[in-house]
């Protein structure tokens, strides 16, 4: 079985091939991946609102998380911890290289806990390190 599929059936969402070959791109890079990164690869198949209703439907279900790019914009990653529709934990470093332009998920670096002022409530932290990658640097 295809891991698209595997990992649709175990986040109990309905097999389409839109999901199937959205979820593929992801499996098959490494690095986040945007809205207009995956149009380039499936829109010849499928239009981008329905790319952008599956990326919403992958967040929801804790699939997929979202890195906030320093050009305003957004990328996807896969989620590497257990994460659920309830509950993202995506405390750790995101990395993007400024010569390739790459953002990759740095699992081992955590965010350091923050600590807010009396009345504020944390609802996400996001980390975004900038420099060159290790292929770039080569």
């Amino acid at each position: 079985m295809k891991a698209s599929v595997e990992l649709l059936k175990k986040f109990d969402l309905r097999l389409t091939s839109c999901r199937e070959d959205i979820l593929e791109e992801f499996i098959l890079k490494t690095a986040a991946l945007s809205h207009s990164y995956l149009e380039n690869q499936v829109g010849n198949h499928y239009d981008r609102v329905t790319i952008y209703r599956t990326l919403k439907t992958f967040v929801e279900k804790g699939l997929i998380h979202k890195i906030p790019d320093d050009d305003g914009g957004i990328k996807y990653a896969l989620c590497q911890q257990e994460c659920n529709h309830k509950k993202h934990n995506h405390d750790h470093v995101h990395f993007k290289c400024n010569e390739c332009g790459d953002t990759t998920c740095i699992s081992s670096l955590n965010i350091p806990e923050i600590i807010l002022p009396e009345g504020y409530i944390r609802q996400d932290v996001n980390m975004l390190v900038q420099g060159i990658c290790a292929a770039c640097a080569n």
